[in-house]
């Protein structure tokens, strides 16, 4: 019995060392943040190429007055982003997790949701100032992130309690396509429109991460990332964290853009147009199966396609009309889940078939 005792309290606490120092290296590592994320606009000012909505805002922030507000436009140009940063001006830090409710369009949002979730949050009263001393807006902010995803009575919903809760609450609608938001919501908001990035901004925020970042580049990397990311800011830090990964202490190239992105070579596309206006059916066919067979997008060949076949000059205008008829026919259809080599070899035969015409 002493010999069992003995051996229990001779035992080392091996385990418990180990989980203290395992906790503190993993406290120790930095954390891992997206690029995204890590270069978001901290303050309104910051926020790319929108100077109309930047200057309502800063006007509005001046004054503590906020509107219900709508932000509406393609992705990635800067619409969370945006309030993000306004909320942050209002509030401060430590208010700002109080003060703002975010729902995307991942979270439930249903009429229930409207019902339970944000009336509450909607109905509780907030003070004027901040824990700093500064003085800040007796309101709440409630963003419905992709708000064009939601049902429309729960839309209908929102309605009422936007107008009931105005002194404590504001709304910031943010929505890729305004004509799926219903009328009663778009007139209780200020809408604003936010527009494609240009391509002199979207090339100096890249370069000024490739900077902070200390990455090697070159400059027709740097216009590949703007042509392919088409105004989308968010699409172009992404693919750029991914090329950067990709060839660490290496320069990102063309051709590592091009491949991240999943953009066919302009060679292939070249090629493809070539077969349909001077080769032969069975040529076709196989130049068709190897795309296919390479793994390109049935979509992305079809937006390259597109754009080839509106400059091209040899084409007339009833030629590029049909051309284009057949291409919105064959993106519905691939949106349906159609077989994308069929669908290829389809719109490429109707292209043969226009220039033999012409021919």
């Amino acid at each position: 019995m002493q010999a069992f005792l003995k051996g229990t309290a001779a035992q080392p606490i091996r385990p418990q060392k180990d989980k203290a120092t395992a906790g503190s290296s993993t406290e120790k590592k930095a954390k891992a943040i997206p690029w995204v994320e890590k270069y978001r606009p901290k303050c309104v000012d910051e926020v790319a190429f929108q100077e109309e909505v930047v200057a309502v805002l800063k006007k509005s922030l001046e004054g503590a007055d906020l509107p219900n507000l709508l932000f509406y436009g393609p992705p990635g140009t800067g619409k969370t982003s945006t309030i993000l940063a306004a909320a942050r001006e209002l509030f401060g830090p430590e208010l700002y997790r109080q003060r703002v409710l975010e729902l995307n369009a991942s979270d439930e949002r249903g009429i229930q949701v409207v019902r339970e979730k944000v009336k509450n949050f909607a109905q509780l009263t907030v003070a004027g100032t901040r824990s700093d001393g500064k003085t800040c807006p007796p309101y709440k902010i409630i963003i419905l992130d992709e708000a064009d995803s939601m049902t429309a009575p729960a839309q209908a919903a929102l309605r009422r309690t936007m107008e009931k809760e105005s002194r404590t609450t504001r709304f910031c609608l943010i929505c890729n396509y305004i004509s799926r938001i219903i009328e009663p919501l778009t007139s209780r908001c200020s809408k604003f429109r936010f527009k494609p990035l240009a391509n002199q901004i979207q090339e100096g925020r890249l370069l000024e991460i490739c900077e902070k970042e200390n990455l090697k580049y070159s400059k027709e990397s740097i216009g590949a990332l703007v042509q392919v990311s088409e105004g989308d800011l968010r699409k172009a830090i992404t693919f750029l964290q991914g090329a950067a990964r990709l060839s660490v202490d290496k320069e990102i190239t063309e051709r590592t853009i091009t491949e991240i992105a999943g953009v066919v070579p302009p060679k292939t596309i070249d090629n493809l147009l070539e077969i349909c206006f001077k080769g032969t059916f069975e040529k076709l066919e196989v130049a068709v199966r190897n795309i296919v067979d390479e793994g390109y997008a049935a979509t992305q060949t079809l937006t390259q396609l597109h754009e080839a076949i509106i400059e091209n000059g040899d084409l007339n205008d009833r030629q590029k009309s049909a051309i284009a008829e057949k291409m919105a026919i064959m993106g519905k259809c691939l949106a349906d889940g159609a077989d994308e080599f069929l669908q290829l070899l389809s719109l490429c035969s109707l292209i043969m078939q226009q220039t033999s015409q012409a021919n």
